[in-house]
C-alpha cells in the first residue's frame, strides 16, 4: 500500500490551528517587566480549509495571534483576518482558490488569486493593518484583532501594497510600493502622517520582478530590481513563471522620497536576492544598506535545500552606495545563517548600531542574533533543544537603541506546546525575563509588530 506524502506546510507546527479562542491571565515563567505594556501581534497563513490542489505555506489565510500585556499580566487571543476570499470561502464551506503552485484560475470572477493578507503588519496614523503583497491591505480593530476590512485610502490605491511599508519615525510619513508582472512593473506611493494617500508614481523596470522588500533613509527610497524575474514565455513552456536568473545582474534604484522616475539613480551588483532588509541610511556621499542576501533563490522550494548548497542561506550583508561617482561597495557581515532582520523601529531610516535577526539553524530559528554593526560582532541567545522561534520584534523601553526587549513565539516540539518569550536586548544571551505560556499551539508564521499601550488608546 502506497502512503500519500505528507504536505511539510500541513504537518507539525506548519499545521494550522482550527479555533479562534480567547484566554486571560496567562500562566508566566519570570516576571513581566512592570513598564510593558501594550499587545505583540504576530501574523502567519492558517488555511481555513483543506488547500485545493498542491498546498504551499504562503496560501494560507491570515490569522492573527495576540499577546496584551498590562499591569504584569498577559492575555492571548487569535484571530482570522476576515478578507473577501476568507468570507467566500466560509460561506461556500471548501476552498474556491488553489495556491500559488497551481496554474493562476483566470475564470474565477473573484480573482485569480486569493489576498490572504497573511504576511506582515503595520501601524501607521491610528491605524492597524493586515498586508499580504498581491492586493489591499486590511484595516484591524485592535485589541480585538477584528477585521474591520479592505483599504483603499478612499478609493486612491492604485497599486498592490507591499507587505512590507516603512514608516518614518521622524516625519510619520509611510512609504509602500507594489509591483506587478505587467506594465508598469512598479508604482511606488507615499502616505502623509495624518494617513493621507499624496502621491502615487510609476517607476520603470526592464521587466516584472517579484520585489518582497525595500528600505528607506532620512532623504531617500531604494527599490531593489533583483533577477527574481516573472516570463509568461515561461509558463507556456511549463517551466516556473517566476525564477531567479542567476546570470542576470541586480540593480539598486534610489530615489529622493519624493521624487519620480526621472529621479532615480540605478547601481549595478551581481546577481543576489533580498527577502528582507534590516535598515538604510546615509553616511556621507554614501547610501547604506543592510539585509539579508542571498547568491540565488528558489521561490517554491519544498525540500530541504542540500547541506553542501551555499547560495540559498541568507547572511547579514552591507552595500554602500556612493550617489557622488556611481561605484558601489558590498561585504558580509557574518558568517551565520539569519533572517526576518529587525531593528528598534524608533531609528529605522537613521545611522543605526544594533540590528536583530532569527539565527537559522536545521531549517528553522534555533534563537535570536544581535549584530554589533560598529564591532563587527555579535552575540546569540539560544531557544534551547526541541524550540524553534519566529521574527524577534524589537520593543523599546526608553531612548537607548538596544534599551527595551525582543520578543518571539518559540514552538517545543518535544511538549507541542508555544509560548511568547521575551528576552532583554542588551542581555540577549541571558534567560527571558519572562515565558508567556499560550493555551493553545502558535503554528509558524511570518512577521509581527508592538502596538504601545499609547498607541491602543489612540486606535481608530
Amino acid at each position: 500500500m502506497v502512503t500519500a506524502a505528507v504536505n511539510p506546510f500541513l504537518d507539525g507546527n506548519f499545521a494550522p490551528v482550527r479555533e479562534e479562542i480567547t484566554a486571560d491571565d496567562l500562566k508566566i515563567i519570570g516576571e513581566l517587566p512592570p513598564d510593558l505594556s501594550g499587545m505583540f501581534v504576530r501574523n502567519g497563513p492558517n488555511p481555513q480549509w483543506q488547500p485545493k490542489g498542491q498546498y504551499h505555506w504562503f496560501d494560507g489565510d491570515g490569522m492573527l495571534h495576540g499577546v496584551r500585556i498590562s499591569n504584569g499580566k498577559a492575555s492571548y487571543r487569535d484571530r482570522y483576518v476576515r478578507t473577501k476570499g476568507w468570507q467566500i470561502e466560509h460561506e461556500a464551506g471548501k476552498a474556491v482558490w488553489s495556491g500559488l503552485l497551481e496554474p493562476p484560475q483566470m475564470d474565477n470572477p473573484e480573482g485569480a488569486y486569493k489576498n490572504v493578507a497573511n504576511t506582515a503588519l503595520v501601524w501607521h496614523a491610528g491605524q492597524f493593518f493586515a498586508l499580504w503583497e498581491g492586493g489591499a491591505p486590511y484595516a484591524i480593530k485592535v485589541p480585538e484583532l477584528e477585521t474591520i476590512g479592505e483599504y483603499t485610502y478612499n478609493g486612491k490605491l492604485q497599486s498592490a501594497f507591499t507587505a512590507h511599508p516603512k514608516v518614518d519615525p521622524i516625519t510619520g510619513e509611510m512609504m509602500f510600493f507594489g509591483y506587478s508582472f505587467a506594465p508598469p512593473y512598479l508604482h511606488y506611493s507615499v502616505v502623509s502622517a495624518e494617513g493621507e494617500l499624496m502621491k502615487t508614481v510609476p517607476i520603470e523596470l526592464p521587466m516584472g520582478v517579484m520585489m518582497h522588500d525595500f528600505a528607506i533613509t532620512a532623504n531617500y527610497t531604494i527599490f531593489m530590481d533583483l533577477p527574481m524575474t516573472f516570463n509568461p514565455m515561461r509558463m507556456q513552456k511549463g517551466e516556473p513563471g517566476l525564477k531567479f536568473e542567476k546570470d542576470r545582474a541586480s540593480r539598486f534604484g534610489i530615489v529622493p522620497r519624493h521624487g519620480d522616475n526621472n529621479d532615480v539613480r540605478w547601481f549595478e551588483t551581481p546577481a543576489c536576492f533580498v527577502w528582507h532588509t534590516l535598515n538604510a541610511y546615509e553616511q556621507g556621499d554614501e547610501v547604506i544598506l543592510l539585509g539579508c542576501r542571498v547568491n540565488s533563490a528558489n521561490m517554491f522550494a519544498t525540500e530541504d535545500v542540500e547541506s553542501d548548497s551555499q547560495s540559498n542561506i541568507p547572511r547579514m550583508h552591507r552595500w554602500r552606495f556612493n550617489m557622488k561617482d556611481g561605484s558601489v561597495r558590498e561585504e558580509s557581515l557574518d558568517d551565520a545563517a539569519s533572517e526576518f532582520p529587525r531593528i528598534n523601529d524608533n531609528f529605522l531610516g537613521q545611522p543605526t548600531r544594533y540590528g536583530y535577526a532569527g539565527k537559522i539553524g536545521q531549517g528553522s530559528f534555533e534563537g535570536i542574533i544581535k549584530y554589533d554593526l560598529n564591532s563587527g560582532k555579535s552575540q546569540s541567545h539560544e531557544f534551547g533543544k526541541d524550540r524553534c522561534g519566529g521574527e524577534a520584534v524589537f520593543v523599546p523601553r526608553g531612548n537607548g537603541e538596544d534599551e527595551g526587549w525582543v520578543m518571539t513565539f518559540v514552538y517545543d516540539s518535544s511538549k507541542d506546546t508555544s509560548e511568547l518569550v521575551i528576552v532583554d536586548a542588551q542581555n540577549i544571551t541571558s534567560e527571558p525575563v519572562a515565558r508567556v505560556l499560550i493555551p493553545q499551539r502558535v503554528p509558524y508564521g511570518f512577521h509581527g509588530d508592538w502596538i504601545s499601550e499609547e498607541k491602543l488608546q489612540k486606535s481608530k
